[in-house]
């Protein structure tokens, strides 16, 4: 069964909203395994005096989780668990005083 991630990136370009996505696309891969797919989930542009000068995506990119290594090679790898801290001994209690005998 796989298990499959979704993270959200922007990106910016200032040719066109394709090459926005190309280059987001290529962003996440240098980080990310697996990469199945994407969607555009916004498009914006940039305007100074009239005139675009940026396109910019949010683009949801879909990756596959790899599998959890399992059985006695991965449970070598494992991080031994944390030692809890010792316990605190009890504090000492002053000894009852003894009962006197009744003449």
């Amino acid at each position: 069964m796989s298990v499959a991630r979704v993270t959200e990136i922007t990106s910016q370009s200032p040719r066109s909203f394709e090459d926005a996505i190309r280059q987001g696309i290529r962003r996440a891969n240098e980080t990310l395994r697996n990469i199945s797919g994407g969607w555009v989930k916004e498009q914006q542009v940039e305007v100074a005096d009239g005139k675009i000068t940026g396109y910019r995506v949010n683009l949801l990119v879909t990756f596959i989780l790899e599998d959890a290594p399992r059985g006695r090679a991965a449970a070598a790898k494992a991080p031994a668990p944390a030692k809890a801290a010792p316990a605190k001994p009890a504090p000492a209690r002053k000894a009852a005083p003894k009962a006197r005998a009744r003449r």
